[in-house]
């Protein structure tokens, strides 16, 4: 199995690993933070390190705090360039749980989406089935009509907007879904940021989503979701990627359009293969009889210490007619 490793990044760098944590720079500022996957022993005593701002420590009963060493500001920008020179950027704002409101190491997904996007829209222009939106948060309703030879992607669980900042850039009509108003907010200001105004924002429950419209009748050429390990709905539902992403999966590829272009899966968790989301996609894609080029892959982030430290797993399928 490939790992696929995000090394093009000039704002940012992972300096240090070890002892469960991960020391990196973000332009400027520069953090201490949890790693699961760094058990091995730490080289020196990262808590120490000379112009550390922050070290986020967890606590016996779960959770954590951040330890501010140095005074950084509440909020900054960072940038992305892609190999092909376009630049992007956003905002990083460490939260009370750890991270940061980016996950660099997706920069290797941002590449391979963008380079599709781009490849399809400037060769042939095509006339989709959808219809795109203005810009706004809703929860249900379909807001416009405005572009309809865009590529439409709809991005599930699409946190602060990194795929959706990545796909729009391309050239997609995006339909960014998260459950939280306060992260979709944030991909709103990456959006407008990057001068981005072709997503539709919406606030809602992935699934519930989905399964609208499929009512509706709407399709996307694309899907991007990147489901959390565990999470709890509003009304006390119960989300585990273990039990649930399968059917999940199964009613997703029913928005996809008559010739879609591509189906990335990412997680971020412990334990679950790569082999195993390419084993979701290809049995949910042979009910619909989709050809499509699968690619299972870990990924990860390059180090100043010479080597990747792993950052979970995606799976990229591509279709043979678009």
């Amino acid at each position: 199995m490939s790992i696929k490793v995000a090394n093009g990044w000039t704002d940012f760098e992972v300096i240090a690993t070890g002892g469960g944590e991960k020391l990196e720079r973000w332009g400027g500022i520069y953090l201490l933070r949890p790693d699961p996957q760094a058990i091995w022993s730490p080289r020196s005593d990262f808590s120490k390190y000379d112009g550390l701002h922050a070290h986020y420590l967890r606590s016996n009963t779960g959770g954590g705090k951040w330890k501010i060493l140095k005074k950084f500001p509440e909020e900054w920008t960072v940038k992305y360039t892609f190999k092909s020179g376009k630049q992007l950027k956003f905002y990083i704002s460490p939260t009370g749980f750890k991270h940061t409101g980016l996950f660099p190491e997706q920069a290797v997904n941002w590449e391979q989406v963008s380079c599709l996007i781009a490849d399809v829209s400037q060769a042939h222009s095509p006339q989709r089935n959808n219809k795109s939106s203005k810009a706004s948060i809703n929860k249900s309703e379909d807001l416009g009509d405005e572009i309809s030879a865009k590529v439409s992607v709809l991005n599930l669980f699409g946190y602060t907007g990194g795929a959706t900042v990545a796909a729009a850039s391309s050239g997609a009509q995006v339909t960014h879904v998260d459950a939280s108003t306060g992260m979709t907010d944030v991909c709103r200001r990456n959006c407008e940021l990057n001068g981005i105004n072709s997503v539709r924002y919406i606030v809602d429950d992935c699934a519930k989503f989905v399964a609208r419209e499929i009512r509706r009748g709407k399709k996307y050429d694309a899907i991007i979701m990147d489901p959390p390990s565990f999470g709890r709905g509003a009304n006390g539902e119960v989300w585990k990627i273990e039990q649930h992403l399968e059917d999940l999966v199964k009613i997703c590829v029913q928005v996809l359009s008559e010739k879609p272009l591509f189906f990335l899966i990412n997680s971020y968790t412990t334990g679950l293969q790569p082999t195993v989301l390419k084993n979701i996609l290809a049995r949910a894609f042979e009910k619909l009889k989709l050809d499509a080029s699968i690619d299972a892959y870990e990924i990860g982030l390059s180090t100043c210490e010479k080597i990747v430290l792993p950052a979970g797993c995606s799976c990229l399928a591509t279709f043979k007619e678009v």
